[in-house]
């Protein structure tokens, strides 16, 4: 059954009228999507150290865990933050990476990737692949040890963290080895084609709904695209193998409609030979772990987070 917290919040949404985000163009949606924050959060927790950067020319946030001392060298989680490639931004997700920071003992550096339709495929993978290399060669400078890098997103940031990670694997953008330690998969969404029976199941009623699926990827991948579907770049499920990876964590809600490639994605990694858990929040919605300040378990699904990482990247 859907949690009472999670039909609460449906239940608050539709009183309020507040439209679906296919139904706004992508600068209102950014505004509504940054708003909702001001209600569904808890308040940001204290960290050690907060200090926006730059990555050439993709802005960065780096976070140091409260109770870490200033000099200490800390492993790192490279996050990219959710919101179908074309809403959220570093602020939407501050308090996620706040408290993965203070979870997992790491440092943690959110990526303020470009955002479609303006930017479309592959501008935000793009993005992510090089600020997560930035990461590791000024790995010194941000006082972090490039050794236990790991990355991590929610729902479009778990597409491109899975996508950085094979193209790591595989060096493709030229430049030698980036040796990734760990995957922190949040519902990520890694099959464009948008066929998993989940997609029926839970593609209406549970905010994120099929049209807005739709609404995210045309405006990702430019309608029509169909080329684009199945590269593993916008489809990571999709590559030719899975072997090599870094281990992952695949967190899924059971009322998402990404719920079913979620799974895949972990036993297509499980089928690679790679240590790959998922675990499957059977009553929440897609979402739910920026919610915090209505949902419990958004914060035991990010305690688990936080545990995870902590235990893979220990010295």
């Amino acid at each position: 059954m859907l949690h009472p917290q999670a039909r609460d919040l449906i239940d608050l949404l539709v009183a309020r009228g507040v439209p679906p985000t296919e139904a706004m163009a992508p600068a209102e949606a950014r505004t509504a999507y940054r708003d909702r924050r001001s209600y569904a959060q808890p308040t940001p927790p204290d960290v050690a150290e907060v200090r926006d950067l730059q990555a050439d020319e993709v802005p960065l946030r780096a976070y140091r865990p409260l109770g870490t001392s200033a000099q200490a060298v800390l492993p790192v989680l490279v996050y990219f933050h959710g919101g179908g490639w074309t809403i959220g931004d570093l602020d939407t997700h501050d308090v996620v990476c706040r408290e993965l920071a203070n979870g997992s003992g790491c440092a943690v550096v959110a990526v303020d990737y470009r955002l479609a339709p303006e930017h479309r495929f592959p501008a935000a993978f793009d993005d992510a692949l090089a600020a997560t290399r930035w990461v590791a060669e000024h790995a010194a400078a941000l006082r972090v040890d490039a050794s236990r890098l790991a990355v991590g997103g929610d729902s479009a940031g778990g597409n491109l963290a899975a996508a950085v990670a094979l193209a790591a694997r595989d060096q493709a953008d030229g430049r030698g080895p980036l040796p990734i330690a760990y995957q922190l998969l949040i519902y990520p969404a890694v099959d464009m084609r948008r066929a998993h029976p989940s997609y029926d199941s839970n593609g209406q009623g549970y905010i994120l709904t099929k049209e807005a699926m739709r609404y995210y990827c045309d405006h990702y991948l430019g309608e029509g695209n169909t080329a684009a579907l199945t590269d593993w770049r916008a489809s990571p499920l999709l590559a030719a193998s899975h072997a090599g990876l870094p281990p992952a964590l695949v967190i899924t809600a059971g009322f998402d409609p990404l719920r079913d490639e979620g799974r895949d994605y972990a036993r297509a990694l499980n089928a690679g030979g790679v240590q790959a858990n998922e675990v499957c929040f059977d009553q929440q919605i897609h979402g739910f772990i920026t919610m915090g300040g209505l949902l419990d378990e958004a914060n035991t699904a990010l305690a688990l987070c936080g545990a995870e990482l902590r235990r893979h990247l220990k010295p």
